[in-house]
């Protein structure tokens, strides 16, 4: 669940037995695997596609190509149970993360398999979008354009699937037909932001095929995206502020920075909306582009998910207040972003969220957050054209279940903080939770995270987990100039 800003919607938009769950049926292998190509990136890589019914209701209809990557274990006499990779968004593609944790869990490949599912509407074959939506992902569109009803169903003249078929429960079902065709039994579970919420309707679903699960960022199924998007955001941004005004040397460079933000957002709020002469980030040409107060505020919104990016935010908005927005409007570009199928993503939230969220509510929910109800606005305004599709009966009820969890949470997340995984373990009675300090939207990458997650899978037992090495990990910091950051070096043991 990425929910930064996206196109024309600016949508932010193993081995054991593990809990003493019965044996999963019996998997039926099916041969669909040959070595990557080296475009993959993976070295050492399986790929291939399955295919699978898009309405299990009509076996004599359409299949769908799901792409699969499985990087096999390194080392001989392994655990059997591989660790299948959700994606977040909802709308990014699985298989694109391959190269990038292939590095990140090198250790735990050495014993485990490593595997990736593009869930459908995602990925190069079957995404779920049309022309509307892609040429909307431009620089010189930072700002939302209007898209009306007609362009909405014209997008959806353009789409040959059924969106409405495109919903979690049906893609975990999805996901469980790959597992049988791959021939393994039991699987861990790695999810972060929306794979969160796809990993635990798996885990509902498919009990006995999970082993364990590890929740990153976590977006349970009643989160009624995005109603809680500007609170959480301010919580996040009143973090920034709160830690530059303890800084002696970030109060001192960047004296009443909340003040200053608020500044910098009035002064955006025109109707039509201003327009600034910028570089863009990737050409160096000079465009001149409006730029509204909603852009500025989701544009500081995205960089709150990152504590590298929520550094130099400070430095970005004394430029802005200086005259100069590239460099804020440097993260306005898309090419900074995930790469999100659209379709996909209304899909999701217009069976599964948006139903239960209603404009009232959103501007209630907002409260004072400087953050604006445009994602929420914009999300009921398309999901009053995109098919809804069905959800089963008590799919918003919070899932249930006694199989190990490890659930983490970036202590500075602006859009799944740590509240919603305190939520989410109510109701699963073998779960721990640990909060990564300094870190904000996802911790996979983190610090000791990965060792953690290693031995986690390995015992399968979060209450026994030593999570002693995230003490002392702290926010980067500030950065005073464009050269850098600022302040003394940071001591032995601090984080990122």
């Amino acid at each position: 669940m990425d929910f930064r800003p996206a196109g024309a919607l600016a949508l932010a938009l193993l081995s054991g037995c593990g809990g003493g769950q019965a044996a999963p049926e019996e998997a039926d292998p099916v041969e669909i695997l040959e070595p990557c190509p080296a475009s993959e990136g993976v070295r050492g890589g399986l790929c291939g596609e399955l295919r699978v019914e898009e309405n299990r209701d009509d076996p004599d209809g359409v299949t769908i190509p799901l792409k699969i990557v499985v990087l096999p274990a390194t080392e001989p006499g392994g655990a059997p149970d591989p660790l299948f990779i959700l994606a977040g968004g909802p709308g990014q593609a699985a298989t694109d993360l391959a190269p990038l944790v292939s590095g990140v869990l090198d250790a735990i490949r050495r014993r485990r398999d490593l595997v990736f599912v593009d869930q459908r509407g995602t990925g190069e074959k079957g995404r779920l979008t049309c022309d509307l939506l892609e040429g909307q992902m431009a620089f010189a569109d930072a700002v939302p354009l209007e898209v009306t009803e007609e362009d909405w169903r014209a997008c959806l003249a353009d789409i040959e699937a059924r969106p409405g078929l495109y919903t979690t429960p049906v893609a975990m079902d999805d996901l469980e037909e790959v597992r049988r065709a791959l021939g393994y039994g039991r699987v861990n579970l790695w999810g972060g932001s929306y794979g969160t919420r796809a990993a635990s309707v798996f885990l509902r679903r498919h009990p006995d095929s999970v082993r364990t699960a590890i929740l990153d960022g976590m977006a349970p199924v009643d989160m009624r995206i995005p109603l809680h998007f500007p609170a959480d955001a301010q919580r996040a941004l009143d973090r920034l502020t709160d830690a530059c005004a303890a800084d002696p040397d970030c109060a001192a460079r960047f004296p009443g920075l909340a003040a200053r933000i608020a500044e910098l957002l009035d002064s955006l709020d025109h109707d039509p909306p201003r327009r600034f002469q910028v570089r863009h980030p990737r050409t160096g040409e000079w465009e001149e582009i409006p730029f509204p107060r909603e852009t500025a505020a989701a544009v500081l919104r995205a960089a709150l998910y990152s504590p590298s990016t929520s550094a130099l935010a400070p430095l970005l908005v004394e430029s802005a207040l200086d005259g100069d927005f590239g460099p804020l409007l440097t993260l306005a570009d898309p090419a900074v972003g995930p790469d999100l199928s659209l379709g996909m993503f209304l899909s999701v939230l217009c069976a599964e969220d948006i139903p239960w969220v209603d404009p009232e509510q959103a501007f209630e929910a907002a409260g004072g957050a400087v953050f604006d109800t445009v994602a929420a606005e914009q999300l009921i305004e398309a999901c009053s054209v995109w098919p809804r599709g069905e959800i089963p009966a008590g799919y918003r009820e919070s899932v249930r279940s006694d199989a190990p969890v490890l659930l983490l949470s970036g202590e500075l997340d602006p859009v799944t903080p740590p509240r919603w995984a305190e939520h989410a373990a109510e109701t699963l009675s073998n779960a721990r939770h640990l909060v990564v300090p300094g870190a904000a939207h996802g911790t996979l990458a983190v610090g000791c995270v990965p060792e953690l997650i290693g031995e986690f899978l390995d015992a399968a037992d979060p209450a026994g987990l030593d999570a002693s090495c995230l003490d002392g990990m702290v926010r980067p910091r500030f950065w005073f100039t464009g050269t850098g950051p600022g302040g003394a070096p940071p001591e032995a043991g601090e984080g990122p």
